[in-house]
């Protein structure tokens, strides 16, 4: 992973076309290469390095995990609450206010009291944390209906869902960190494309809405990404266990089930436009936003597995999901041009709220009534 951050010297110029490279601070690196670590070495927990033998994933290891993945979001939601100061570190109240203006805190200091206001700063940057964790993590529910249809349209055996889906995690990791920090240079350079972005948002949720009913079944030979991989590479049909990669006659072969990883990546990619977008209407701080983010995702796997029997049940989450995304771009089109302002909290309180009913409606309704 890459441990630099392109910035300009001069805070107000566009990183990406300066030619000067201003690396991390200290501070910035040692918290950012620690939470990688730390990822990399439960992914590795996860995929099971004493387990050799490839295994249908049950209820309780779902739930298990799913546990882990949610206490860990939590504990890094204290650790920020208490030490978040230490990402950016700020050195005196100067610093602090031009870091809050950097990345639009939506907060007020305490004028020349550095202590008071740094208290400020962590707490609502825990809370910024916190609300795009949420923003992300349901977003990702979305997210296990593609898979889902990916898996099924494929003819994948359960089994293999695990491995498929711990690579595709490894590939959204590194995906996400190149969206997150060009996304968030190009808004500090760039602020109206938050109302590209919040347009965007809106556009999904009416478009999430509206084809709430129809087939999301995949068309295995007309698919783009088959398509390209087919063109590029030569692709076995068939599935050859957990392999990737085969060889016949000397020559190498991609498999049907690396073909399914591909697809799956695609997949994210078109998903994180919506979702990362969803969470910059929170805060622009990248690294909360990274943080948040990849622990949604990691914790994508279990909930998958933890809910993938159940998750048709939840009929009315397509259209709370809808209003979800639209209600973030609406805030993120509203802040910019000054009509209303929400906060942090406020902001995840409705988003809990939106999802609460949703899920509520869902169990409450009997399922003979219709839906749209």
């Amino acid at each position: 992973m890459v441990a630099v951050y392109c910035v300009s010297l001069q805070r107000n110029e566009f990183p990406i076309f300066d030619q000067r490279i201003y690396q991390m601070t200290q501070n910035e690196i040692l918290v950012f290469s620690g939470f990688i670590i730390l990822i990399i070495i439960l992914l590795m927990i996860d995929i099971g390095a004493f387990r050799k033998k490839d295994h249908e994933i049950g209820f309780k290891e779902a739930l298990t995990w799913t546990t882990v993945w949610v206490s860990l979001a939590l504990l890094t939601w204290i650790f920020i609450f208490f030490f978040g100061n230490k990402i950016h570190n700020p050195s005196d109240f100067a610093d602090l206010k031009n870091l809050v203006d950097k990345y639009g805190h939506q907060i007020v200091l305490v004028d020349n009291n550095f202590e008071a206001s740094l208290s400020i700063y962590r707490k609502n940057l825990a809370l910024e944390y916190l609300t795009g964790y949420v923003i992300e993590y349901s977003l990702s529910l979305d997210n296990i209906f593609v898979i889902v249809m990916i898996f099924y349209s494929f003819g994948v055996q359960k089994i293999y869902y695990h491995r498929v889906l711990f690579w595709g995690i490894l590939g959204a990791i590194v995906m996400r960190f190149i969206f997150i920090f060009i996304s968030a240079a190009l808004i500090q350079k760039f602020d109206w494309i938050l109302v590209f972005f919040g347009i965007l948002l809106i556009f999904t949720g009416i478009k999430m809405y509206m084809e709430r009913n129809k087939d999301q079944r995949i068309d295995t030979n007309k698919h783009p990404v088959i398509k390209f991989t087919s063109r590029f590479f030569a692709v076995d049909r068939n599935y050859v266990g957990n392999k990737f990669f085969i060889r016949k006659d000397g020559k190498l072969f991609v498999t049907s089930l690396f073909v399914v990883l591909l697809v799956i990546e695609f997949s994210d990619v078109v998903f994180a436009v919506d979702s990362v977008p969803a969470i910059f209407s929170i805060t622009k701080d990248p690294f909360i936003v990274y943080f948040s983010n990849i622990f949604a995702i990691i914790g994508l796997r279990s909930l998958f597995f933890l809910l993938i029997n159940v998750l048709e049940k939840f009929r009315f989450l397509h259209i709370g999901l809808s209003v979800l995304l639209t209600f973030v771009g609406v805030k993120m089109v509203a802040h910019y041009f000054h009509l209303f302002e929400l906060g942090t909290l406020q902001s995840l309180l409705i988003i809990i709220s939106i999802l609460a009913v949703s899920i509520l409606a869902s169990v409450i309704i009997p399922s003979s009534e219709k839906t749209n």
